[in-house]
């Protein structure tokens, strides 16, 4: 057991050693994503994201990501993806291999609509042992919308939780926009703050984000 746990602190100490930056460091984050629904229970799509730290003057991270979604119904899709990740760590940007299974539930309440997103994922890397984990976001759409754009104010928070200590790793808080640019046009902007645990201390990041997703 004291071996085990042992174990544990040493993956945990280089598993979050991803970000030296410093406290409070401000980040811009921009996704690009493109859709194509192939029938009322299926579609394919594929993400890309590009993160600058330590105050946006340093481009860190790169991620990939194709996936296939199915509508079980209209409280529910299950996702299976693919997330191809390079990350910068110590002037070196690395790889990682992460499938991942997504179960998103849907639904309204006096008309705000609420998402509650799991995943589960398997982070494979050359450089550290891989390991499993988990996250879960929940997100609140308002039920208002605003001008010919139907921008639309949402709130939203995510947890991780690692499984080979069952420790709680990460938090993100959003609030943002949804705007439809055209029909098969739509973007975001949002602030998230996110909170990482590094060596049992807490380090926060401040995020500018953007999102522009093209559906085919």
């Amino acid at each position: 057991m004291k071996k085990i746990k042992i174990f544990a602190i040493f993956l945990g100490l280089i598993i979050n050693t991803a970000h030296a930056y410093d406290d409070c460091d401000f980040q811009v984050w921009h996704t690009e994503s493109q859709e194509k629904k192939i029938n009322d229970k299926f579609k394919i799509s594929i993400d890309e994201e590009f993160r600058w730290g330590d105050n946006a003057s340093e481009f860190f991270y790169h991620h990939y990501e194709p996936g296939l979604t199915y509508t079980v119904n209209k409280h529910l899709d299950i996702s299976l993806k693919y997330r191809q990740v390079y990350e910068k760590k110590k002037d070196k940007f690395k790889e990682e291999n992460q499938p991942n299974l997504n179960a998103t539930l849907k639904g309204d309440f006096f008309g705000f609509n609420l998402e509650d997103r799991s995943r589960i994922e398997y982070r494979h890397f050359d450089y550290q042992p891989d390991f499993w984990r988990y996250r879960n976001k929940f997100t609140t759409k308002l039920p208002w919308k605003f001008t010919k754009f139907d921008i639309q104010p949402y709130v939203a928070d995510e947890i991780f939780v690692n499984f080979y200590n069952t420790s709680f790793t990460k938090n993100r808080l959003y609030t943002g926009l949804g705007i439809n640019l055209t029909k098969n046009i739509k973007a975001e902007l949002y602030y998230m703050l996110e909170s990482n645990q590094s060596a049992h201390v807490w380090k926060d990041a401040n995020v500018f984000g953007s999102k522009l997703k093209i559906i085919f």
